[in-house]
């Protein structure tokens, strides 16, 4: 810089530049492959988005956003998402030909919580022989499933196909029946016994609740939308509707906290990616706000 004649207070500020930068830029190698898988993530995202979306979901836990923040995003972007079902899905999620040509994803049996890839291999195995024709023989011929398993996969609807189909609950009331039998003096009462189930179904809060208990993700409705007229009356504002607002307007905002970061380097400021049905929101949170609130932030 002295061989150029660059002064000395502009060679000070370049230098501390370069040092600053040091200490948490990325090394050009790391930055140019980066943007490589960066470019190439986004490409095959919107010309093959099915297949994309189901790669990554086989290969969870990985990457920024769990699995439920995938599911939504790949809807808003078109996905038909079609729930786990015993007569339909394998072990990862695959995907699957509509009556329209389109592809729609499978949810894998892997997302049932606490199911085993050997007794979901099973199931898969004695399917292909024969159909299900109930649950109590589901139960039957995959002796690998526990009475947990069953229970879990009712209620997140993956029995409702079997048979003439039912609801979720139904589903529970024949899986408990189904891990009942009967001793020799008390099998003809119980062939006698209603075997149609007493039970409501689900309204679609409560399958929400029981798809995110079973699963950790809903090809439903996404939880903020079941509060959307409540959060309307309070003028909070969807994700989608914050770039019509004007700079500097005050605005609302609330959904779920997908991300919470708070870098070393951003002297105290804190980052939140808030969704809900119609997108992600960014709020950031200053140093001083958040020592006032800082139990409701963490």
């Amino acid at each position: 810089m002295d061989k150029n004649q660059v002064g000395i207070s502009a060679q000070e500020e370049i230098i501390q530049s370069i040092s600053s930068f040091a200490l948490y830029g990325f090394p050009e190698s790391h930055a140019a492959s980066f943007a490589l898988i960066a470019y190439a993530s986004a490409w095959l995202k919107l010309h093959y988005l099915g297949a994309f979306t189901a790669a990554i979901l086989n290969n969870q836990p990985m990457g920024f956003y769990s699995a439920a923040v995938l599911v939504k995003d790949a809807q808003r972007h078109g996905l038909r998402v079609r729930p786990i079902d015993v007569m339909r899905s394998s072990w990862p999620c695959t995907l699957e030909r509509e009556e329209d040509g389109s592809l729609s994803l499978r949810l894998g049996l892997r997302f049932a919580r606490g199911l085993r890839e050997t007794a979901a291999v099973e199931l898969e195995t004695a399917r292909t022989h024969r159909a299900f024709a109930s649950i109590e023989e589901l139960a039957r011929r995959v002796s690998s499933l526990t009475r947990a398993d069953l229970a879990t996969l009712a209620e997140v609807g993956a029995l409702n196909s079997i048979g003439e189909g039912s609801h979720r609950r139904d589903a529970l009331w024949q899986v408990q029946r189904a891990g009942r039998q009967a001793g020799p003096l008390l099998e003809s009462l119980d062939q006698d016994e209603e075997r149609t189930s007493p039970l409501q179904a689900m309204n679609p809060e409560e399958r929400m609740v029981a798809d995110y208990a079973g699963t950790g993700v809903t090809v439903g409705r996404h939880p903020m939308a079941h509060c959307r007229d409540q959060l309307r009356s309070m003028n909070v504002c969807r994700a989608d509707d914050l770039r019509m607002l004007r700079h500097g307007v005050k605005a609302r905002i609330a959904g779920c906290v997908i991300a919470r970061q708070r870098p070393g380097t951003a002297h105290g400021f804190i980052f939140l990616s808030i969704e809900e049905e119609s997108g992600i929101s960014n709020a950031i949170i200053d140093p001083e706000l958040y020592e006032r609130n800082r139990s409701l932030v963490t």
